[in-house]
């Protein structure tokens, strides 16, 4: 079809996780029975003072959201001692991405990122038109090394995810260091830090540190330890300068009012993101424990997610464990066909998916 934007053509679409209602209704399994450990998604729910928050906006959704969400932006603000014109809210940070590309790039330019990561990036940039430069990964992790070496004149946007999605791996505050003196002035360099609650290591970088003199877009979401994946709210930081572009380039209205309010309320909620990095920790630990025990190879993760080697039969196991009503994530789609994602869910969660794993392996 001639009047299809070319742009599109050999563009791979972003395959989600399966959904709990979506194998409900395609298996016919009870839907309170499905364990879903596919999206990184909180096990616990949502926070409750976001719950509430939604509860008292009901009556006012008639009207049109706050469109500069003020209340939003003056909390997170205030909570990483920030500017509010350092603030940028965005439906999910999928929004965000595509607003970096149209805001700091243009038609032909290059985005450079790594090879296995978060695959929107790509995604977003193809179909806006910009060259994307996929650098493999050393050792499961982001190689800053061959990022730098792979700069030319047309390289406008870097992005890394850190955590990396899907290996759970990280760039540590020296290599960070070492990077960011060594890109030229004129790129920007998005660190996208959608798993930043769950680091429990001491030398992940503390980039907001390094906003003020840089050319530096800090990515965050609401959507992981929060619980609010389905309201989809996400949002940037940097200096002023760079927000107030990407603020050119958003929707207007692009965050709804009962998304605004539940953000602002579970920033608050300190008691439910104490509670969920508690689980993950802990919980992490148990799965390793059982990836040992089983002689899987996994790569230690600082998110709430452990990529696992499970061979060849991974495909094969990812489609008996949905049988069985347990959703997994196959990575056949990053190009890892003998490789798994797991979200680290609950205690029951985690049982159930161990036991019927090791069921599977014993058959």
């Amino acid at each position: 079809m001639s009047f299809v934007n070319p742009n599109i053509k050999g563009v791979k679409s972003y395959v989600a996780g399966k959904s709990i209602e979506e194998l409900s209704r395609e298996s016919g399994l009870d839907a309170k029975r499905i364990v879903k450990l596919a999206s990184n998604e909180n096990p616990l729910g949502s926070s409750p003072k976001a719950k509430a928050a939604i509860r008292r906006k009901l009556k006012d959704i008639n009207r049109y959201p706050d469109m500069h969400y003020y209340f939003l932006r003056r909390k997170l603000a205030s909570k990483f001692k920030l500017n509010i014109n350092s603030v940028v809210v965005g439906n999910g940070s999928d929004e965000l991405i595509d607003c970096v590309i149209k805001a700091f790039s243009r038609v032909g330019d290059e985005v450079i990122s790594a090879k296995i990561t978060f695959l929107e990036y790509e995604i977003i940039s193809k179909i806006n038109g910009r060259k994307f430069k996929a650098i493999k990964l050393k050792d499961y992790c982001y190689d800053l090394k061959a990022i730098l070496a792979a700069i030319t004149s047309k390289t406008r946007l870097i992005f890394i995810a850190n955590p990396n999605n899907p290996t759970g791996t990280y760039v540590n505050a020296q290599e960070v260091k070492d990077f960011i003196k060594k890109v030229p002035k004129r790129i920007v360099v998005v660190f996208d830090e959608a798993y930043n609650e769950f680091i429990d290591v001491g030398d992940f970088p503390k980039t907001l540190k390094l906003i003020g003199n840089n050319n530096i877009i800090i990515l965050r979401t609401f959507s992981k330890s929060y619980g609010l994946a389905g309201l989809r709210v996400g949002f940037a930081l940097g200096k002023s300068s760079l927000i107030n572009i990407m603020n050119k380039v958003r929707q207007p209205f692009n965050v709804n009012s009962l998304a605004q309010v539940a953000a602002t309320a579970a920033i608050d909620d300190k008691a439910f993101l104490a509670k969920t990095r508690r689980l993950v920790l802990k919980e992490k630990r148990f799965l390793y424990s059982n990836f040992k025990q089983m002689q899987i190879d996994y790569i230690p993760s600082v998110a709430n997610f452990i990529l696992i080697d499970i061979g060849k039969g991974a495909r094969r196991i990812c489609r008996y464990l949905l049988e069985k009503g347990i959703i997994l994530r196959s990575m056949a789609g990053y190009g890892l066909y003998d490789s798994i994602r797991v979200t680290i869910g609950t205690h029951a969660q985690n049982l159930r998916f161990i036991n019927e794993l090791k069921h599977m392996r014993m058959r």
